[in-house]
């Protein structure tokens, strides 16, 4: 796979020398049938000269009448195999892209991936990818093919006919002209098309999504209107383009026409006169019209091609954004079985924008340990959760475990000691028991029992109409907010990872949900190390030490009762919430 030039006309040239073998075939099968052509034209004009005017008995014109027949099916086979081979380039192409867009997508990040809107997303790697194909099936083979096979029949012509040779010597470079003059403003429309596309499947998305808190609200018939404008927006620039489309076809068709029509009237005149005989000329007429049909076909293809630089356009920003690089090779510093000692010694982070979330962070978490972090909102405790799982690095400090920094290990080994239990946790459309086992594929049902046992999730998911196989929906749209945290912290509990982080898993919950979410929490931090995000003063209670942040630095570090007793801003928090923790 190359790496992506700057420009997505170079990027899409560039990402066609792994295709060149089926392309090339593709191609010169094309330039064997243009061949055959030739000479099935030739047969069937040396049967009509001798059919008409030479008299020739019909028994004698049999094998010419066999061979147009055997070239028209060789042709048939050749087409299907044309076919074929572009088939295989575009979706060698596409399967790459593909795989290199989501690679990109999980290396980009969780962090990245919320600030983007995922219909614009899901378009790229969808009707995007899609575009390429017809670019790599259809415009790069014919782009030779309309070099070659016109050369091919003007070779044959030129002998025989020069009069109607110049002719079709001279009008041919006028479509390919004309296609580049038209093309170059399709380009320019057909990426703004890509763009509105992009910007009104985000939008759209996001709308579906948060269908209810616009219902809510009463914001609906609002956001009806914003998307009714979106899409006539759309609606005109595709109306746009396919009028440019419309118009480029229509002037290539004219040139083509008229320079067909003025070959023909020339061969009349001078069978006429006599100055050409009917087999010759009867050739050159059935061959004008196959001299123009690829710089025609031409013409409809490099639309294709404007359409592929347009989604080229967002895929190559996509691939050439900057990734969260993780160099390190070390895979022998976490030991199975063994729960982990984590050290952050003097971690700083500042966002892109300039804000500090973390100045001077120094913690360690001990193995099997409960800690708790809480602090007033933007003191930066969602922001040290991102450190410690990986998705953020710092800008300056030391994330170490069991003694050696994270830079220096395997990312994905760290992750696989890692479990994350977010605010609102991600439910996958499928089943109870397939959101259950994404991070543990060979549990069994005794397992995932005991894990929603453990998290207070059994009574409800034994109520569900088909349990473990009862199908949850995209979001997990069955259940209510406390039974989704509940089935996230059963899901953290069958991976059984050495280290888990909980983060604000209380902040919506009533406080039946938040007592059963409170003794889900303890059998998660039994045995392993446990880091929570605190909202509520009940999650906290029971953690082994509270580290109190503000303005990104931890300012006060103890147990629930000592900090209530300094006075502190803990105290404070706690009392200003009437029993929460802002």
């Amino acid at each position: 796979m190359p790496t992506s030039p700057t420009t997505p006309a170079a990027w899409l040239k560039a990402l066609s020398r792994p295709v060149r073998t089926p392309v090339s075939w593709a191609i010169g099968l094309g330039l064997a049938s243009g061949l055959l052509l030739i000479v099935q034209a030739s047969l069937l004009a040396h049967v009509a000269d001798g059919a008409i005017f030479a008299g020739t008995a019909l028994a004698a014109l049999w094998p010419a009448f066999a061979g147009m027949l055997g070239i028209l099916l060789v042709r048939a086979a050749l087409a299907y195999a044309v076919e074929h081979f572009a088939f295989v380039s575009a979706s060698r192409v596409k399967l790459t892209v593909r795989d290199r867009l989501m690679c990109q997508l999980q290396a980009l990040g969780l962090v990245w991936q919320r600030g983007t809107q995922t219909g614009d997303l899901v378009n790229t790697v969808t009707d995007g990818v899609e575009s390429l194909e017809a670019y790599y099936g259809r415009y790069l083979p014919q782009t030779a093919l309309a070099a070659l096979i016109p050369l091919a029949i003007l070779a044959v012509i030129l002998p025989i006919d020069w009069v109607s040779g110049v002719i079709l010597l001279v009008t041919a470079p006028l479509i390919p002209v004309f296609m580049i003059f038209i093309g170059k403003g399709a380009e320019t429309l057909n990426q703004r098309q890509w763009r509105r596309m992009g910007r009104l499947s985000g939008h759209f998305l996001d709308a579906l999504q948060g269908l209810t808190t616009l219902k809510v609200f009463n914001l609906g018939r609002r956001e009806a209107r914003l998307i009714e404008r979106l899409s006539e927006e759309y609606r005109l620039s595709t109306m746009k383009v396919l009028r440019l489309a419309f118009v480029s076809s229509l002037v290539l068709e004219f040139l083509a026409t008229v320079s067909i029509a003025l070959v023909a009237v020339l061969i009349g005149f001078r069978l006429l006169w006599g100055e050409l005989d009917f087999e010759a000329g009867f050739l050159v007429l059935l061959l004008a019209p196959e001299f123009y049909l690829p710089l025609r076909n031409m013409g409809g293809v490099y639309h294709a091609r404007m359409e592929a630089i347009g989604a080229a356009e967002r895929i190559v920003e996509l691939l050439e954004t900057p990734t969260l690089s993780w160099p390190g090779t070390r895979r022998d510093v976490l030991v199975a079985g063994e729960v982990p000692r984590v050290e952050l010694r003097d971690l700083h982070y500042a966002y892109p924008s300039g804000d500090t979330a973390l100045a001077g962070i120094d913690l360690t978490l001990a193995p099997g340990e409960t800690l708790a972090v809480v602090g007033p909102s933007g003191a930066g405790k969602s922001t040290l959760a991102l450190l410690l799982l990986g998705l953020l690095k710092a800008d300056r400090g030391t994330l170490a475990v069991n003694g050696v920094p994270l830079e220096a290990q395997a990312i994905d080994c760290w992750r696989e000691a890692l479990a994350w239990v977010p605010q609102q946790p991600r439910l996958f459309f499928g089943t109870v028991r397939d959101n259950l086992c994404l991070g543990r594929a060979d549990a069994d049902d005794a397992m995932l029992w005991q894990a929603l046992e453990q998290a207070q999730a059994g009574d409800f998911v034994a109520a569900l109409p088909q349990g473990l196989d009862t199908a949850l929906g995209e979001r997990g749209v069955r259940l209510s907010g406390g039974e989704a945290q509940r089935l996230a912290i059963a899901r953290a509990l069958v991976k059984d990872a050495p280290v888990v982080v909980a983060d604000e898993i209380s902040a919506h919950l009533d406080a039946d949900n938040e007592r059963a979410l409170v003794a889900a929490l303890r059998a998660l931090g039994d045995g392993r190390s446990l880091v929570i995000i605190a909202h509520r003063l009940a999650t906290v209670r029971h953690a082994d030490r509270i580290a109190v942040m503000d303005g990104g630095r931890i300012v006060e570090l103890g147990r629930h009762a000592d900090l209530l007793a300094a006075g502190g801003l803990y105290a404070r928090l706690v009392a200003g919430a009437e029993g929460e923790v802002a």
